[in-house]
């Protein structure tokens, strides 16, 4: 029997048992080595305030649209985790580039085994000399990449990006790696210390300063060529469009709840042309779409990763054992100041 953590409610997670399946021809049996915890996507849904809690996505119009009671798109228990890294224990026979104990990277949520296509196991396979548990990076630093490939960073410009989770820390490198400028802002010390650790060239507290007045001085007037919103709130999003430069681009990471009152679309908006992009991971930059796609994006960060040009490890706050996942959803929930990335270590079950 195979175990996994569940969302059962709103700031409730439990544990269920479920049958491990037989392996079909062509797949693998991975063991869960760890699973990292999203403080953004995933917190939706411990909170419950994810839309697809209330709503129901229609493919077709691409709109979503209101549904009875009982009939939205995800209902608790939610099985959730879109982190994980794992090492193969079994193959099918038929299997043949795939080996045991070779370590594979995935979307499986928090579970202790999970059953891959032989195919997709070897694509998502990690190089040896990577340590596993950076593995749980193969899905938020892809996203991040993906985010700085639509901001369109050029040597020189100035890009200020706003929030320093995981997701932001990994924007900042990304961006310093194209060759931007780069000023971060979180009212969170420890993670304005942690960017500068990781290279960021100017950190600001939005708590200290008005972040659109300092970028503005830092670039003689002008404003940031590029902002990043990457924390979700919508008072950072309002900022992050009053920096930015006469007709700049802002793009917006964040996965944004509720309304957006702080958010003032006749101000610097309209008065300064700015353009408001948003930037997920199901869609690259439509201009590259002929030549890069989701898999190249894991592949440069596994690149990235070799060549320890990306900094993951020191994003790594805390390591929490598989059974005490309920205590490390509410770190993520009510101490963002002393977590950053956290892990479950689900290796010992």
């Amino acid at each position: 029997m195979g175990k996994e953590l569940v969302v059962t409610g709103p700031r409730q997670t439990g544990f269920r048992s479920y049958e491990e399946p037989p392996l079909a021809s062509g797949q693998v049996r991975i063991k869960t080595l760890y699973s990292g915890l999203s403080a953004g996507t995933e917190l939706t849904a411990y909170r419950g305030t994810n839309p697809y809690l209330a709503k129901k996505w229609d493919e077709t119009v691409r709109l979503f649209v209101p549904v009875e009671e009982g009939e939205a798109a995800m209902a608790y228990p939610l099985s959730f985790g879109y982190e994980e890294v794992g090492q193969v224990v079994e193959l099918d026979q038929a299997v043949t580039h795939v080996t045991v104990g070779d370590v594979i990277y995935g979307v499986w949520s928090h579970r202790t085994t999970h059953v891959m296509e032989g195919e997709q196991a070897c694509i998502a396979r990690l190089p040896a000399n990577i340590d596993p548990m950076l593995g749980v990076f193969m899905g938020i630093a892809p996203t991040a990449l993906n985010g700085v490939m639509d901001a369109t960073i050029n040597v020189g410009d100035f890009v200020a990006v706003f929030g320093l989770g995981t997701l932001g820390q990994l924007v900042a490198q990304l961006a310093r790696l194209s060759g931007g400028t780069v000023v971060a802002v979180d009212p969170i010390l420890k993670r304005r210390e942690l960017a500068q650790q990781l290279g960021t060239d100017i950190v600001l507290n939005p708590q200290d300063v008005s972040v659109a007045e300092e970028v503005k001085q830092l670039t003689q007037g002008r404003g940031a060529d590029v902002c990043i919103e990457v924390s979700g709130v919508t008072a950072a999003l309002h900022e992050a469009i009053r920096a930015c430069a006469y007709s700049a681009k802002v793009v917006a990471m964040g996965f944004y709840q509720g309304a957006a009152n702080d958010l003032f679309l006749g101000d610097e908006f309209h008065h300064n042309r700015v353009n408001v992009l948003t930037s997920q991971i199901f869609g690259v930059n439509p201009s590259l779409t002929y030549r890069w796609n989701r898999e190249r994006l894991k592949a440069t960060v596994v690149q990235l990763m070799t060549q320890d040009r990306l900094k993951l490890r020191e994003l790594i706050t805390h390591v929490v054992p598989f059974a005490d996942g309920a205590k490390a959803f509410e770190l993520a929930d009510k101490h963002p100041d002393e977590a950053v990335q956290i892990v479950l270590d689900v290796e010992e079950q």
